[in-house]
């Protein structure tokens, strides 16, 4: 079904942006309450406490003289989920009676990567979610390293340096960061990293044995170069509605938006980071090192960067039409590290995201706010898009 189709019905007047309960929900729905929109989360039962409970719209306080405020009449609003649908498993939204639900409230989706993680059959959302989604709802699918064409192929078209990739234990000559799928969860990664063959050899069979790891998802392991640098994720918006848009100077804008910068908290490895070298040597022996992401630090670059970092985003925005099909359309994110060599600094690019990152601390950086007057967060910034499509009737143009 095409997006025009998928729009037949809808009250263009009265939209809901919709997402799942996780990732970045409240950033998606606090940014669609700022351009007045409703929100609706879909949140799997036992973890909807969050969207229900602490951030559902309610009254708040009365604004008074003792806060330093003039007196109001009404109560504020407060929070920023209007609705929540508690379903048992978060792959529910894609049953008719859920669907039927958001479709009678003119629902537009917008997707995460808990579409691909919690989604036992993603064909099904790609063909069967008959709800109007903002962005390409294929693409998430491109980042996982087992999909053809896969975020390696698009970062080859692009012309993007990569890390050297390994393909077999004995070729490693240099230290190497091993991504290989957790055992409970496999769709985490358990990082482990290594400079020899047996390094590689010692380390895959200690978590192994301590079934963090098995040797099927061992098997299917990347083993990629260890970057060393100032690790960066440059996170984006290529909005299709401003590409070609004319500036004062003659030149036209391509539509891509950097939103924001930032970097990893990972745990352990943050904790193992704050001991001494003699305390490191000693935790080791009790614990092993994990680099599961658990945050998000907001980060600035160099102003002489930026060329090179929207650069980077314009090979990649034609590389998604070039293989894709189609160029990519909002958010998605080049996460990489700012290295030093011979005098000059470069940028690698090691993971992709095609969807919206989950770091809402981006909106902590200036860059959206060189460009609008203040920073802006994802969802505001979807829900701008939104907005301005409505407007202009081109709401087909972003979605999908």
């Amino acid at each position: 079904m095409n997006a025009a189709d998928l729009l037949k019905g809808y009250d263009l007047k009265k939209l809901t942006i919709g997402c799942l309960g996780g990732h970045s929900a409240l950033d998606v729905c606090a940014g669609a309450k700022k351009q007045g929109f409703r929100t609706v989360v879909v949140a799997q039962e036992g973890r909807e406490k969050t969207y229900d409970k602490y951030y559902r719209v309610r009254a708040g306080a009365r604004a008074g003289k003792e806060v330093g405020l003039a007196p109001r009449s009404a109560q504020r609003e407060v929070g920023c989920v209007d609705e929540v649908f508690v379903v048992q498993k978060f792959e529910d939204v894609l049953k008719e009676e859920t669907q039927a639900k958001l479709r009678k409230q003119s629902t537009i989706f917008i997707p995460s990567r808990y579409c691909w993680v919690y989604f036992k059959d993603f064909a099904r959302f790609e063909s069967g979610f008959n709800i109007p989604v903002f962005g390409n709802r294929s693409y998430v699918k491109v980042e996982e390293r087992d999909q053809k064409p896969n975020q390696y192929d698009l970062l080859k078209q692009a012309g993007i340096r990569t890390p050297k990739i390994f393909t077999k234990p004995s070729d490693i000559d240099r230290p190497v960061i091993v991504k290989v799928s957790e055992a409970k969860r496999g769709y985490e990664r358990a990082f482990f990293l290594a400079s020899s063959p047996k390094e590689y050899d010692r380390e895959a069979a200690q978590r192994i044995e301590a079934k963090q790891i098995t040797k099927e998802g061992l098997s299917k392991a990347v083993i990629e170069e260890y970057v060393i640098g100032a690790p960066v994720n440059f996170n984006y918006f290529y909005s299709a509605l401003n590409r070609g848009e004319a500036s004062g100077s003659g030149f036209h804008r391509s539509g891509l938006e950097l939103m924001g910068t930032d970097t990893r908290r990972q745990t352990n490895l943050d904790g193992f980071l704050r001991l001494t070298s003699h305390e490191q040597e000693e935790a080791i022996e009790h614990v092993s090192l994990k680099m599961i992401e658990t945050g998000h630090i907001a980060v600035t670059v160099k102003e002489s960067l930026l060329e090179k970092a929207f650069d980077l985003g314009e090979r990649f925005v034609k590389a998604t039409k070039t293989l894709l099909g189609r160029e990519i359309i909002g958010p998605f994110a080049l996460q990489g590290a700012v290295t030093a060599e011979e005098g000059r600094e470069d940028i690698v690019i090691f993971d992709v995201s095609l969807r919206i990152p989950g770091s809402p601390g981006i909106s902590f950086t200036p860059y959206s706010g060189y460009l609008y007057g203040e920073s802006l967060s994802y969802g505001e910034r979807i829900a701008m898009e939104i907005a301005e499509a409505v407007k202009g009737r081109r709401l087909s143009e972003v979605v999908t």
